[in-house]
């Protein structure tokens, strides 16, 4: 068949190079023109070919035996999990990456700290992908939306607490939450008794409350919210009096300061 013809018939539909013998490279180019992908059925393209290929379609990186560095950087700038199709990607070629999506982190072996929080500033479920994060970096994450906690695999208690701290909706995403870690949780927020409202003892709840609410330190939040949480209450047998009569009762002196600026507040 005349060459024209089949150059007109890759025009039409550029998969017929996969059944042409030996393909002039006119044929080749014309192929990888029309769709990149067609550079998996020639063999021995040439530097030109591939180049390409990559700009018409970046994951043809991935039937491109030896790419170039160059190639890599610029398959990677334009679709970050190109990553996939290149073995031990740089920090360099990770960064690239994750300036698109933190995901990119998958990608590298053994990240360092730097990096993982790059990733986590980018996305910050990111940390799904990250083996075993530190404390440090479980923290960071948590910091950025307490959500992330929903994505660590053995989260440490102290991020736990710090999830729960920053929302008390962070309790969604514990596992196996026994008395002792309730009682812990109440008293970094107490807008968990939300989600535990008859699961303890009266008893168990005064005392965490008692022990939070006399310190001098305690925070301006908590007192706020452990005034107006509807779910505190005696009608659910969960605290033996009225609440401001608790604070009046047991509360340090900055305590007391906190909850009558709440209650004008609330007038």
């Amino acid at each position: 068949m005349r060459e024209d013809k089949v150059l007109e018939m890759i025009k039409t539909n550029p998969i017929v190079i996969k059944n042409i013998e030996n393909p002039s490279d006119e044929m080749k180019l014309m192929a990888i023109k029309k769709d990149g992908i067609m550079i998996r059925y020639i063999k021995n393209p040439t530097s030109e070919m591939e180049d390409l290929a990559i700009q018409s379609n970046p994951r043809v990186i991935e039937f491109i035996k030896e790419p170039t560095y160059d190639m890599k950087k610029y398959v990677v700038s334009k679709i970050w999990n190109t990553l996939e199709f290149i073995d031990n990607p740089s920090e360099e070629l990770i960064i690239i990456g994750m300036k698109q999506k933190g995901y990119a982190i998958k990608y590298a072996k053994n990240p360092s700290e730097k990096l993982q929080k790059m990733a986590i500033e980018k996305d910050y479920d990111s940390i799904k992908y990250i083996e075993k994060p530190s404390e440090e970096i479980q923290f960071f994450a948590i910091r950025i939306n307490y959500v992330a906690l929903r994505y660590i695999k053995n989260a440490t208690l102290n991020a736990e607490v710090l999830a729960i701290r920053e929302d008390e909706s962070a309790i969604r995403f514990i596992e196996n939450i026994d008395d002792n870690k309730k009682i812990l949780f109440l008293k970094s927020n107490a807008l968990v008794m939300k989600y535990i409202i008859n699961d303890l003892s009266m008893d168990s709840v005064e005392m965490a409350f008692k022990e939070v609410l006399s310190k001098e330190t305690v925070r301006d939040n908590y007192v706020r919210d452990f005034i107006n949480c509807d779910s505190i209450n005696e009608k659910y047998g969960n605290i033996s009096m009225d609440k401001i009569i608790f604070i009046y009762k047991y509360g340090s002196k900055t305590c007391k300061k906190i909850a009558v600026d709440e209650k004008l507040n609330m007038m």
